[in-house]
């Protein structure tokens, strides 16, 4: 728990921005246009993954050389000054256009802060499991993750619940940075208790979490875990963070109503993510995988173009539901499978940096994707799209070995 609480926190300040860019976008960036502010905000939510590969290589290294929980305590700090500077930032009316910018700079400190929090929260877990229950373990980084993001939904619930729309765009949006900073700040007294999971051995090892000793050996296997952490990415975000804007934009519900869809929807999700774990300690992981890239193949568009048309909310719920079932086979164990790719010496770096880059390119830009092919007036095509990288997993999935090269003879 204490490993994964900064994940919790961590996508708690992450999705938050998300969820309640609706309100403070106008305060940022004047203009008469919504889309475009929102294209505006999904543009600094961008660049706040762009970091992440950055992020990804510095915790890495860190993680790597001087012990995973030196770089878990510091990533999570990290994020705590982040959030603490969105919740205290002026806005455009009374400092100019130095506020998108201070937005775009506390954005950017998160992005570092979570590009580096998941390539070490992975493999901390990884080495810290048990053998036979590997996939069980690693399924809860998912569950905090999740977690965060569903804290962020009712966190926004609640306020949208206790404050009028003029008091939220006013300052209530405000709120739910502070909190994130609070989190973080117990997060980082849990962290501190932590055992050392890395080997002296391995931190000293002299291609310690070096991009040369990771590439000189490990070129394949960072390509694998790019491969489905690209379609991966792309499925999570489409069915968790743009699903919220998607069921207010293109199936018209009310805002209030597609929130409560999605918290109930996430809240199922992240109930199934340890059920999908321990699945994959009988199945295997590569056939968790094999089954994730099909069925996501099969089953996007068909079930994208049913809920374009649905009226009713349960219905809507019931397939976002289903869609996250297929994407649990993969999120499940996502750390685990990538994990085991890599030696303890450039674990860390591996499974961050492949991560990270996946994310930014293919998760990070989903929203703004989607949003630009419905405003040319093609929305299909982004099904296409996601269906395409499902089915780049797929292959992918195709090439992991039956048996982990490493972590299954070092406990």
């Amino acid at each position: 728990m204490a490993a994964s609480s900064g994940n919790l926190v961590e996508w708690f300040d992450f999705y938050v921005y998300a969820f309640t860019a609706l309100y403070f976008s106008s305060a940022f960036f004047p203009n008469d246009d919504p889309t475009v502010q929102l294209l505006q905000t999904a543009g600094v939510f961008a660049a706040g993954f762009l970091m992440r590969p950055v992020g990804g290589w510095i915790f890495g290294r860190v993680a790597d050389r001087l012990g995973r929980k030196k770089s878990m305590l510091i990533s999570v700090s990290m994020m705590c000054a982040g959030s603490l500077m969105i919740a205290v930032l002026p806005t455009y009316a009374q400092i100019g256009a130095m506020a998108p910018v201070l937005l775009l700079v506390a954005r950017l400190i998160q992005g570092l802060s979570v590009g580096g929090e998941y390539g070490t929260t992975a493999t901390y877990m990884s080495e810290v499991a048990l053998r036979g229950r590997r996939g069980f373990f690693s399924s809860f980084q998912y569950v905090t993750l999740i977690g965060g993001q569903l804290l962020a939904v009712l966190v926004i619930v609640i306020i949208e619940a206790l404050l009028s729309k003029e008091q939220i765009t006013a300052w209530g949006w405000r709120i739910p940075f502070v909190i994130g900073a609070v989190a973080a700040i117990v997060s980082i007294f849990l962290r501190r208790a932590l055992t050392e999971t890395q080997k002296a051995e391995a931190r000293n090892n002299s291609e310690a979490g070096s991009l040369g000793g990771l590439f000189r050996h490990h070129t394949p296997a960072f390509l694998t875990v790019l491969g489905y952490t690209a379609g991966g990415s792309l499925i999570f975000y489409t069915f968790t963070t743009y699903m919220q804007k998607y069921l207010v934009n293109t199936v018209h519900m009310p805002v209030k109503t597609a929130s409560y869809v999605m918290t109930v929807a996430l809240f199922l999700y992240m109930c199934m993510q340890p059920v999908f774990g321990a699945l994959s300690d009988r199945i295997g992981r590569r056939n968790n995988m094999l089954l994730f890239g099909a069925l996501g193949a099969l089953t996007t568009v068909p079930i994208l173009s049913t809920l374009q048309h649905v009226t009713s909310p349960v219905v809507a719920g019931v397939l976002i539901v289903l869609a996250l079932a297929i994407v649990s086979f993969y999120t499940s164990i996502s750390g685990i499978v990538k994990a085991e790719m890599f030696p303890p010496e450039v674990r860390a770096l591996g499974v961050g940096l492949a991560y990270a880059v996946g994310n930014a390119i293919f998760g990070g830009s989903a929203e703004f994707v989607a949003l630009s092919m419905k405003t040319a007036g093609n929305e299909q095509m982004f099904y296409w799209y996601v269906t395409v990288m499902m089915v780049i997993a797929f292959l992918v999935a195709l090439r992991l070995p039956r048996q982990a090269r490493y972590l299954h003879h070092d406990h």
